[in-house]
């Protein structure tokens, strides 16, 4: 959820930076917006996806650990792993953030 959150502030800085600058033309303005949808779906999508696998492998390594208690850290590990997939999305976004810096 906290990905999210950063997905809309990051959609929301963007549209700041659009309308900060007063001399944008349509084109431009249109473009920064779809940079800025790109960029929140970047952290989006990786998010919901890895929302569901942390609630299956939760589920699954919960049962695991109470059957055999030596199964800790591999569940700690498994429940972590999702999680670079959000990182890498956060990567991403800024990458496309930064795309506009290229384009003329």
């Amino acid at each position: 959820m906290a990905w999210l959150m950063l997905a809309t502030k990051l959609a929301a800085a963007a549209a700041e930076k659009a309308a900060a600058r007063p001399t944008v033309s349509g084109g431009e303005a249109m473009m920064i917006g779809l940079i800025a949808i790109g960029a929140a779906l970047a952290i989006a999508i990786p998010a919901l996806a890895t929302a569901l696998a942390q609630s299956r492998i939760g589920a699954a390594m919960a049962g695991a650990v109470a059957e055999r208690p030596e199964l800790v850290g591999s569940a700690i590990i498994m429940v972590a792993i999702p999680e670079t997939m959000v990182i890498l999305g956060l990567v991403i976004a800024f990458m496309i953030t930064t795309l506009k810096a290229g384009v003329k």
